[in-house]
């Protein structure tokens, strides 16, 4: 995630202009495994859960068909715009009530395990189904460090959709008290010092597991010192993600 987007803030000045000036985030993760294989040739695109148990509650989770359907929009989604791009009729109307809900999301593509594109919202600035069409349009084709996604790569890509819990507030003493209470693999993880900021999400565990180097990185990523966590105060909220993808 080039640049973080931060949840509303303790009062209206802050919250308006966060949602004025940091709309988009592009995440930043590094996939290392599969880099240079052949294309993968995939048949019917099969879904499956990622994440750890307990990363979300019950009551945020989506179903596995609930995920299996946001994981084929955002393909769906991507399909049209390369090869229908004129046809103007309307989505599919949203098959559960979850899908109207305001949530943040992200939508990953990788190609030959190599991320291609990834971009979402932290903060939800529509519907949950609406997010996962207009991010999965952006992670084709509106990601800066890529080209457009081509006719050609459309069907060796993997897509992956990540829902987002609300970021809460993480209160911490010191250093050592917030390394304590960080959660590898389980959340994802904002900071804020001044007008630097910048989030990862909790996939980033996977090339981090280190929770010094975590925070290093993340604290890089905002502009900030790579050691800044362990003398400076910062802002921390955490969120929990729920996340689907093709196997």
């Amino acid at each position: 995630m080039e640049r973080g987007e931060w949840m509303g803030l303790a009062d209206s000045s802050h919250r308006l202009t966060w949602a004025v000036s940091i709309i988009l985030t592009l995440c930043i993760l590094v996939f290392v495994n599969g880099v240079g294989a052949g294309a993968e040739e995939k048949g019917p695109h099969r879904i499956k859960e990622k994440g750890k148990e307990g990363a979300m509650s019950e009551t945020d989770k989506l179903t596995e068909e609930e995920g299996k359907h946001l994981v084929e929009t955002a393909r769906k989604t991507i399909q049209k715009a390369l090869f229908n791009p004129k046809d103007k009729s309307e989505p599919d109307p949203a098959s559960s009530p979850k899908f109207q809900e305001r949530r943040g999301t992200f939508v990953t593509l990788t190609l030959n395990g190599a991320l291609r594109g990834c971009i979402g919202h932290i903060i939800p600035q529509e519907s949950l189904i609406e997010g996962v069409r207009i991010n999965a349009m952006n992670a084709a084709f509106g990601d800066p460090r890529f080209p457009r996604l081509s006719k050609t790569e459309f069907d060796k890509i993997k897509v992956e959709v990540s829902i987002l819990t609300t970021p809460k507030p993480l209160p911490y003493a010191d250093a050592n008290d917030l390394l304590a209470k960080l959660r590898p693999g389980i959340d994802g993880l904002i900071i804020r010092k001044g007008y630097h900021q910048a989030t990862f999400l909790p996939q980033v565990w996977d090339q981090l597991p280190n929770k010094k180097d975590f925070l290093s990185h993340l604290c890089l990523k905002a502009g900030l010192a790579g050691d800044a966590w362990a003398y400076d105060t910062l802002e921390v909220h955490t969120y929990q993600v729920q996340a689907f993808e093709e196997e």
